[in-house]
């Protein structure tokens, strides 16, 4: 088969495997073709530009429109004969045109390149993924915040380190990953808005002599404008790169998400249970029921990452304009945006069948000492201790409900006091012995009652009102925000 920028060569003949490899080696359509659609879509736009420009005749261009839907109606119903030899989309599609319809069809690609036709074709599939990206990520956060309006009284562990740290809401703990997700959302629509200039009618790398009226084909094909200069519009990817690196951050969130969702499920916490639909058993253990949905989750952002390390290597040291190399930019586009397609899906519906255990939860919160920043909060507001003592008193009461196998959320309030009162003199004898100005205690307010309301769970929750905290009103306030986002975006 004759190649269509074959005139100056004079081709060898190879042994028959060589030359298939070879064929096989520079080809990109078994790739490429994804990029069918886009392809006839900057074909028709070019082809009518063609026209207004005086470049086509009427009967050449409704021969060219009417070629290319009958090639996408045979892609669409899988009669479209790809062949290999054909190189790439673009040569796959102009070759099948100009069998078609003939020499309006050859005619189809003056004024432009291979260069700036694939600019174009991959800029309009990164875009058309970008949108479809920003749908998926929504339907998540909107599937979280219908969870997480129903629990913002679930009181579970907060946690830093993975140790217990202080008592939140469950509700509290999913507005959290919402957050995560609506910066995901955000980048793609910064990428998006960075990538709306046009580049078709860059031509290979200088431009064309043709009244191409690139304003106009930029405004049909759905950009703002088009690119400002030739050069970089073909040798620039930075589109690709920046959807590669907002995917790889929305894997990374899912990743994090899934890690605590593996926890969470496990016999040590039992905070929720997958539905059996997103779990799987054990060839050898009958009782076995593992979280491999979340655990695949949590695996694929690694090879998103490696996309987006591929193509920054491939990219990093190409002279400009077109080389190549640049052949391998789709492939890892193609794959991360499917990866994360799919993952975000399985993950909403996932979270729509999870199963959550509130009295677990609660259960975990009497364990670590979850009051225990309250309790010195409050030798500082009521008492009139410096932090830093406080802390230092809180950390012997907390040692001293260790001994006695209890926690500080439960221990005996008299004992508690006891103890508060023997270390807080101990303090008063250290200060006024290194001090000639005396410190004022206020005593009165370490009475059983005080020390009943600091200690108990769901008032350590509801104090921390501040913007942003986990006071159970704070978190409606967030999810109502969202909530209203949401609406605005969709």
């Amino acid at each position: 088969m004759a190649k269509l920028w074959g005139g100056r060569f004079s081709i060898q003949n190879l042994d028959e495997e060589m030359q298939r490899l070879l064929d096989e080696f520079n080809a990109s359509l078994p790739f490429d073709k994804n990029l069918w659609e886009e392809d006839i879509q900057g074909s028709i736009e070019h082809a009518k530009m063609l026209y207004a420009t005086g470049l086509l005749e009427i009967h050449e261009l409704d021969s060219i429109l009417k070629g290319l839907a009958e090639i996408k109606q045979e892609i669409q119903q899988n009669t479209f004969i790809f062949n290999n030899k054909d190189e790439d989309i673009h040569t796959a599609i102009e070759s099948a045109l100009s069998k078609k319809i003939g020499n309006a069809g050859k005619k189809l690609h003056t004024a432009r390149s291979r260069n700036d036709q694939v600019a174009l074709d991959f800029k309009l599939y990164c875009r058309k993924h970008n949108i479809l990206l920003q749908k998926l990520l929504t339907k998540l956060i909107q599937t979280l915040l219908d969870i997480a309006k129903e629990h913002t009284l679930t009181i579970m562990p907060g946690m830093t380190h993975l140790q217990h740290a202080q008592p939140i809401s469950f509700g509290y703990h999913l507005v959290a990953w919402c957050m995560a997700l609506k910066r995901d959302v955000e980048r793609l629509k910064v990428c998006y808005e960075i990538s709306n200039d046009c580049p078709l009618g860059s031509a290979a790398l200088a431009g064309t002599p043709y009244n191409n009226e690139r304003e106009n084909l930029a405004k049909s094909l759905g950009f703002s404008h088009a690119s400002l200069n030739a050069m970089d519009s073909v040798s620039q990817r930075d589109f690709a790169l920046d959807l590669l690196y907002n995917i790889a951050m929305i894997m990374l969130h899912i990743s994090r998400m899934s890690e605590e969702l593996i926890i969470w499920s496990s016999y040590e916490f039992k905070f929720v249970s997958f539905c059996d639909n997103f779990s799987t058993g054990s060839s050898i253990m009958p009782q076995k029921k593992n979280p491999d949905v979340a655990e695949l989750l949590r695996g694929k952002c690694g090879r998103t990452y490696g996309n987006l390390i591929s193509l920054l290597t491939t990219m990093k040291a190409l002279p400009l304009a077109y080389n190549k190399d640049m052949q391998e930019d789709k492939e890892v586009v193609f794959d991360s945006i499917q990866t994360a397609s799919i993952s975000l899906k399985i993950l909403t519906q996932s979270l729509k069948t999870l199963t959550i255990h509130k009295e677990n939860m609660l259960a975990m919160c009497q364990k670590g000492h979850l009051v225990a920043t309250d309790l010195a909060d409050f030798l500082v507001q009521e008492c009139n201790i410096p932090f830093r003592e406080a802390h230092h008193i809180t950390g012997v009461c907390v040692r001293y409900a260790e001994e006695k196998g209890v926690d500080l959320s439960t221990i005996d309030v008299k004992s508690l006091q006891s103890v508060l009162q023997q270390e807080i003199q101990a303090f008063l004898s250290r200060i006024n012995q290194a001090s000639t100005q005396h410190h004022v205690i206020k005593l009165e307010g370490l009475n059983t009652e005080s020390l009943h309301n600091i200690l108990n769970l769901e008032n350590s929750m509801q104090r921390r009102n501040s913007l942003g905290g986990c006071n159970s009103d704070e978190v409606k306030k967030q999810i109502h925000s969202l909530y209203t986002w949401l609406h605005e975006i969709i």
